[in-house]
């Protein structure tokens, strides 16, 4: 068989499968089949090697060309042009066909004419004529839909690194670029982002579907859910009531799903018919690579075509999908749009260099999107060492799947390293030792005020290992099987439940996993991570790292660590296998001076010192400390820095050193000077001038005294010293002479400074200017003096001035043991200044004047109030007691919202409403 023969013998078994017809010329039926392809039609130009007819119609060309033409395969296109648009024999003038393909059986090429600057590209197999059939009845293609102008982005739900990737890879498909790469940190909202694209594709480019590969199992359980809770900007209802989302879980592929969610693993075995063993799917991709497989070819699937998917977005695209799983991506004529935060050089490779989101670990700390992290090292002489165990010593034996033991002597010398412990060997008073250890810095060092075990995260070696850890974790914490758990494929506890306790509730406490949550999964509380295996990976080893930087605000810490008193700031890794020294990760800590108070490495950059541990470690208290404050200290420092926030000055400081920027400023600067300049050229002197002037510029700011005291000062506010070393005793009970002094002074000091600011401070200027203002006192005016009074070197509390005068004027205060509200501010303002006798909470002082009133209005039959009426003004009063004031804008409250909200009100009072709302207003609380 000659070359070309054995061409078109491959590319007509192909044609076969997809469906097709093969005819000759002479023999033509084309009412045989609804799609036909014919040998050596003639054309004005020649006899086309296959013409391709659809219901009748002719709508394509095949060029064959034998195999060793393969590598010159894309010289033959512009005989495939001139065949399609010459007329055919009986056919006469018409216009081109749009459907183009070279092939030499083993490659094939297509290229669809309609598209915008139509681009040839390779295939696995030939296109079903249904399918051809179906692009001919649309109105445009695809890539056309792609490249023109898709609507602009709602960015409201939205950060900028999402706004960023959406918009990159928008751009990128607009181009008919077949791949692109955004690269995003964990915890940076990957997968929203990725789903906010599917909508847009699906909705606007009318994509007609999608596959998601996920890496394992639960990772697509979890992917799952996110799609069926997301909400577009543009929609009310959720993603799954307008569109069909699958989690395969079989061979078959629904057709009404517009989503498919699937692990490559799963897809590997449907193509290349080879069974999918059990645990596949629940292993990840980074360790199974490393287990012996024989590779099968993937194969053509007339149930599953390539044309099944039109993009094919990858979830963690690390680097297990450039082996024997790569050609499940190789399989499908889709667009592929990777999502990874650990890429390596063959990730950027594998997709074209086409890097459509670049958002960094670093800037996502700098942002507060994730948080930093410390390392705290473990270490004991085993570890380090190894140890021997001499021959004729009697020890337990323990089969490694079974874990059944016997008792027996050693038959020889066996010495063992760090390395192997707990493969090989294993020493329960190593892992002792290194809970121990860990359980003592948490509770001692790194969170020393916390009541229960800050959630916990245990990487082990193996499944076996795991159990160890966990029967070791029980008796050393001194709790039940409750307290912590193992989460592996191989535990007797459903995962899936496990780790949604972990994630919710308050036990367990600790989990120990093998590889099931070292990536993708998402447990924002966690606060430890403890390495007690070694990862040669680089890129998984900061997958592994990636579960302990997510953020999280303080109700959601405190769900599930009810003593944490603010947001997750920070999460800490136990090192105690020497993982963080093993590896050079992509990021490391932000931390790098970390017993240098702040306020000295404040001073450091002010007088000069500009290295990048210093800076960074700046840069990393001050995006901490931004998360600490409250907004009205926050508010202080952007005063004195001219608006600048604290975080935003922690971010300059990272961005002044990123590399990058650096040569782009060293290029900017030799081109202005008219010097030619690549990055390659540049020398270290224009280098060290660039990051110069970056870091002049972004430490400029920490010149100023007031600015590096104002930091100081919003940090000692929100910080307490924990004297441990002083101990106390008790050697009085009651009130002295000194704490009467005390309790004067400050009402002596309260006293002086309302009087020094009734005219610049609002609240007391309404109490100051008679007759009462016309305007009601509102809550903002009360929080902004109880703010000022906070301050040194008042510091002053509601609290402290009640407790002040019931130790002075104690037949006048009453209601000194009640719980004190901010509201109570107003009360001591009005005694404090003479209008009042007693000192009442704000809140009786309210209820009586409230009855006073209403008496009023109801001795006068003309404003008498019915039942229902007052059951409203009851609650209106209670509001204002809370609140110094009501307006309509209240009735949202869930108080009165329940009850029917402002619509029911004014059913009930009608226009006089708001009348009646400035009346109580002026009455209750003036």
């Amino acid at each position: 068989m000659t070359p070309e023969a054995k061409a078109r013998q491959d590319i007509e078994q192909r044609l076969i499968e997809a469906g097709w017809v093969i005819q000759d010329y002479q023999d033509i039926d084309l009412g045989a089949a609804r799609g036909v392809a014919v040998r050596e039609y003639p054309t004005a130009t020649g006899p086309a090697d296959y013409v391709l007819f659809i219901d009748r119609a002719p709508v394509g060309i095949i060029e064959a060309k034998r195999a060793e033409s393969g590598e010159n395969i894309t010289v033959a296109e512009d005989q495939t042009l001139r065949y399609a648009t010459a007329p055919l024999k009986w056919r006469g003038l018409m216009t081109p066909l749009p459907f183009l393909f070279e092939s030499t059986g083993a490659i094939i090429r297509f290229t669809d004419a309609r598209d915008p600057a139509p681009r040839s590209r390779e295939v696995f197999h030939f296109f079903r004529p249904e399918q051809l059939a179906h692009w001919l009845a649309a109105p445009d293609t695809l890539r056309r839909r792609l490249a023109s102008t898709l609507p602009a982005l709602p960015t409201a739900r939205l950060r900028e690194c999402q706004v960023a990737a959406v918009g990159g890879l928008e751009r990128s498909l607009a181009h008919n670029r077949p791949r692109a790469l955004a690269h995003m940190a964990t915890g940076s909202g990957k997968t929203f982002t990725a789903i906010t694209a599917v909508y847009r594709l699906l909705k606007f480019a009318r994509a007609r579907r999608i596959l998601f590969l996920v890496d394992t199992r639960n990772l697509g359980t979890q992917a799952h859910q996110e799609f069926m809770a997301y909400t577009p900007p543009d929609d009310a209802r959720k993603f799954t009531e307008l569109y069909n989302v699958q989690r395969l879980s079989s061979s078959t592929i629904d057709p009404q799903a517009q989503v498919v969610i699937s692990t490559i693993q799963r897809l590997y075995s449907v193509l290349s018919g080879e069974p999918l063993d059990a645990s596949a799917e629940d292993i990840s991709l980074n360790e199974l690579q490393q287990m012996p497989q024989q590779a099968k070819r993937v194969r053509y699937n007339a149930a599953v075509p390539i044309e099944t998917f039109d993009f094919i977005i990858i979830d963690e695209c690390h680097r297990s999908i450039y082996n024997v799983w790569k050609q499940v991506l190789d399989y499908f004529d889709a667009f592929l749009i990777g999502l990874t935060a650990t890429p390596d050089k063959r990730t950027f490779g594998f997709f074209n260099e086409n890097i459509v989101a670049e958002y960094t670990y670093e800037q996502s700390v700098a942002d507060g999107v994730n948080v930093g992290y410390d390392v705290y090292e473990i270490e004991t002489e085993v570890t380090k060492k190894g140890a021997e165990l001499k021959a004729k010593e009697w020890v337990d034996h323990r089969e490694r799947q079974t874990r059944k033991r016997r008792w027996a002597q050693t038959e020889e010398d066996q010495a063992y390293t760090g390395k192997e412990l707990d493969r090989s060997v294993v020493n329960p008073s190593q892992i002792r030792r290194v809970i121990e250890a860990m359980k003592t810095a948490v509770e001692t060092q790194i969170f020393p005020n916390r009541k229960e075990t800050p959630k916990t995260l245990i990487f082990a070696k193996t499944d076996s290992h795991a159990d160890d850890i966990i029967q070791c974790l029980r008796e050393v914490y001194a709790q039940g099987n409750a307290f912590c758990k193992k989460v592996t494929y191989k535990a007797e506890d459903d995962p899936d439940s496990t780790l949604a306790s972990f994630r919710n509730d308050h036990y367990p406490r600790i989990a120990v996993t093998v590889d099931m949550i070292a990536t993708g999964t998402d447990v924002k509380p966690l606060e430890i991570l403890l390495f007690m295996r070694d990862v040669r990976s680089r890129g998984y080893y900061e997958q592994m790292k990636g579960r302990g930087v997510r953020s999280l605000d303080c109700d959601g810490l405190k769900r599930v660590s009810n003593s944490a008193d603010s947001a997750k700031t920070r999460f800490v890794l136990i090192d105690a296998v020497g993982v963080e020294r093993s590896l050079k990760t992509d990021s490391r800590p932000l931390e790098r001076k970390p017993g240098i108070p702040l306020k000295d490495l404040l001073q450091g950059v002010a007088i000069g010192h500009r290295d990048d541990d210093t800076l960074l470690s700046l840069a990393n208290r001050l995006v901490r400390l931004a998360k600490q404050l409250d907004d009205k200290a926050r508010a202080r420092v952007e005063t004195v820095s001219g608006g600048v926030s604290v975080a935003d000055l922690g971010k300059g400081l990272i961005a002044a050193l990123n590399p990058d920027r650096i040569i782009e400023d060293a290029l900017a600067t030799a081109e202005a000077r008219g010097i030619t300049r690549s990055e390659d050229t540049l020398t270290a002197g224009e280098i060290a001038a660039a990051r110069a002037a970056r870091v002049a510029a972004a430490c400029t700011p920490f010149d100023r005294p007031e600015l590096r005291e104002a930091i100081e000062s919003a940090r000692r506010e929100h910080e307490q010293l924990i004297d441990h070393i002083n101990l106390d005793q008790v050697t009085f009970a009651g009130y002295g002479e000194q704490a009467e002094a005390q309790a004067r002074k400050a009402i002596q000091g309260f006293a002086d400074y309302i009087a020094q600011h009734k005219d610049e401070i609002a609240a007391l200027a309404f109490f100051y200017q008679q007759p009462y203002q016309r305007r009601a006192l509102t809550f903002e005016m009360i929080e902004e003096l109880h703010d000022r009074l906070g301050r040194p070197p008042l510091m002053l509390t509601t609290e402290r001035l009640w407790s002040a005068y019931a130790r002075v004027k104690t037949s006048q205060v009453k209601g000194a043991d009640a719980r004190r509200q901010l509201t109570d501010l107003i009360a001591l303002v009005r005694f404090a200044i003479g209008l009042d006798s007693e000192l009442r909470p704000f809140r009786e002082q309210v209820d009586k004047r409230f009855q006073e009133w209403i008496f009023r209005h109801n001795a006068q039959r003309a404003t008498a109030f019915t039942p229902e009426q007052t059951d409203w003004l009851r609650l209106m009063k209670e509001h204002i007691a809370a609140s110094c004031s009501i307006g309509r804008g209240d009735f949202d409250y869930a108080e009165f919202a329940d009850k029917g909200g402002l619509q029911k009100v004014w059913g009930v009072f009608g226009p006089a409403l708001d009348g009646l709302m400035d009346e109580m207003n002026r009455e209750l609380v003036a």
